[in-house]
């Protein structure tokens, strides 16, 4: 799968504590690997986010994207399940 990333998902990482990025780039490698691996509990998203789908880099940090085609997932927001939902 290859890896697109939307200017706010862009903007939004550059926020995230050093930490967090590390989380974030470690799904990223997983997701690549096999977008459907257990541990990202990838699933698709509902209401304003109907056409997305939703990836978990920790307990409470998630990554927002949609699929463009069968190789290329596009990947739009990062952020907090507070930040996303709000």
């Amino acid at each position: 799968m290859i890896i697109r990333f939307q200017k706010s998902f862009t903007d939004q990482y550059k926020k995230l504590t050093k930490f967090q990025k590390q989380l974030v780039e470690g799904a990223l490698e997983l997701f690549e690997e096999n977008p459907m691996h257990e541990s990202l509990r990838n699933h698709p998203l509902k209401e304003k986010w109907v056409s997305y789908k939703s990836i978990a880099a920790d307990d409470d940090l998630r990554l927002h994207f949609r699929i463009v085609n069968e190789d290329i997932a596009l990947f739009v927001a990062v952020g907090s399940h507070d930040e996303l939902y709000k």
